[in-house]
């Protein structure tokens, strides 16, 4: 029987062109899926097949875990004090095995061996024609469409499948059996039966690709493609760089009558694509990543990477664009969190951060509101600023000489150092029932604190609005900061009714 086991190997083998090796390990775990059968429980069977003869071996194995980890599968596994009853130097991870009565390989059923070694070596090959496929480099899928699963569509190209998801496809876009697809490769799970590549239309990294193809320029190293955003079949912005100066990095990715980009714009469903000039300014590349609308001013802050750009009243629909989709793809492409606001708006906001910062130097600093108002005429917004900016910058001031500046300083790191007291006072007065409360960290516990919010209950009590104001949260952050410090009550009136 040995004998004939051997000769179906070699015949399997050769017919399917798969090693051996594999046709043997097949074998093995069909002989260990009966064997598996014969007792209670999920035990962990190994059949060890001897590739010259023929023989085999059956064993019985527990993996062996921690103490501490406890046993999780107690038919596969066992403690490391056990393990060391029987193996005084076994190791965590290493396994137990007891030699048990090995299955007749004709009690196996000739089909249920047959499927598992088919089953094996379909994995075997599609596992070979898989890394073929990889091994060509290719970042775009060429393929046709072959059925849909479950809201995804198969796309296969020669033996080998990719999946594209429902979420990766261009909405709208209606694929049938039998078209031609291109999309992004953009992960290998061999994890997945069947089509383990998974594909994306909607990614930017596709856009990218695609214009990489279409523009030579890109490939020679001449263009870089810096960043992409896209809302998939309708809009998308990119940010490209010329490393040569000859070369027109906009007009080059445009092509001789748009023949480039609209090559791709033609596989994107006819998605609009705005080509931006990428400038390491940061203000330079947003006010060309907001185009078409045109920027009257923008002010940078950098501490909350943060742009408030200002356009008149005739471009405040164009920048925001329809839905805010221009506006949100602009600050996607930058990176910057983008504020679009009219001349009105901006002005408003300006005067009320005059106004805070005039009573601050005012009260921090115990000056009239003439001094305040040149502090904050020269660009000073904080304490940190006056007490800390290099002397000479200041002594530039006309306004200030150098006896007022000196004062001014000192007043201002006398006040810092005030601050900073009462402020770990604050803190100090925090209860632990409102440190430990989860998503707290010591930034945000100093916020709270300075704000008056010394319990849970003090923060619970807040409102939305409260919260962001004292802590520069989102609102849903806010929100569900709230929401944890008021669990407690609901516990609380859960336990009473009880």
């Amino acid at each position: 029987m040995n004998r004939e086991l051997l000769m179906l190997v070699e015949a399997i083998s050769r017919e399917k062109n798969v090693e051996r090796d594999v046709v043997m390990g097949a074998v093995e775990a069909a002989l260990a899926q009966a064997t598996k059968k014969l007792y209670p429980g999920e035990v962990d069977i190994r059949v060890a097949l001897n590739r010259d003869n023929g023989n085999y071996e059956t064993f019985r194995r527990w993996h062996v875990v921690p103490d501490e980890a406890g046993l999780q599968m107690p038919d596969q596994e066992i403690l490391l004090f056990e393990a060391k009853e029987q193996i005084p130097d076994i190791e965590v991870d290493e396994y137990i095995e007891e030699s048990v009565e090995s299955v007749p390989i004709g009690r196996i059923g000739a089909m249920a061996a047959k499927q598992v070694i088919l089953q094996k070596i379909r994995d075997a090959e599609r596992e070979m024609l898989l890394n073929d496929f990889m091994s060509r480099g290719d970042k775009i899928f060429v393929g046709t469409v072959k059925r849909m699963d479950k809201g995804d569509i198969i796309v296969e190209s020669g033996r080998v499948e990719g999946r594209l998801r429902r979420s990766e496809m261009i909405p709208k876009e209606n694929l049938r059996t039998g078209d031609r697809v291109r999309a992004m490769i953009m992960e290998v799970d061999l994890t997945l039966r069947g089509a383990p590549i998974l594909l994306s239309r909607s990614a930017p990294a596709f856009m990218v690709e695609l214009f990489r193809q279409e523009v030579p320029e890109i490939e020679q190293g001449l263009l870089e493609i810096k960043s992409c955003a896209r809302d998939g079949g309708s809009r998308a912005k990119i940010a490209v760089f010329s490393h040569d100066k000859r070369v027109d990095p906009i007009g080059t990715c445009v092509g001789v009558r748009g023949s480039r980009v609209n090559g791709v714009t033609n596989e994107l469903a006819g998605e609009r694509v705005d080509i931006v000039l990428w400038s390491e300014d940061p203000a330079q590349f947003v006010i060309g990543a907001l185009a078409p609308a045109n920027v009257t001013s923008i002010v940078v802050d950098e501490e909350r990477h943060a742009m408030d750009v200002v356009v008149d009243e005739e471009n405040l629909a164009i920048a925001i664009g329809r839905g805010g989709q221009n506006v949100r793809l602009a600050s996607e492409l930058t990176g910057w969190k983008i504020n679009i606001m009219d001349a009105a708006e901006s002005a408003k906001k300006i005067a009320s951060e005059t106004d805070v910062g005039r009573k601050l130097f005012m009260e921090k600093l115990d000056v009239d509101e003439e001094i305040a108002d040149i502090l904050i005429a020269e660009g000073f917004t904080s304490l940190e600023e006056v007490a800390y900016v290099p002397l000479q910058e200041m002594l530039e001031i006309e306004s200030f000489d150098e006896d007022t500046v000196n004062e001014l300083r000192a007043r201002a790191k006398d006040a810092l150092l005030t601050m900073e007291i009462v402020h770990e006072e604050n803190v100090e007065e925090v209860s632990q029932n409102l440190r430990d409360l989860d998503g707290l960290n010591a930034e945000l516990i100093g916020k709270l604190a300075d704000g008056g919010v010394h319990t849970r209950d003090d923060l619970a009590d807040l409102a939305v609005d409260e919260l962001t104001e004292i802590t520069g949260q989102s609102a849903d952050q806010a929100k569900a900061l709230i929401m944890k410090a008021r669990a407690h009550w609901f516990t609380n009136d859960t336990a009473s009714h009880a």
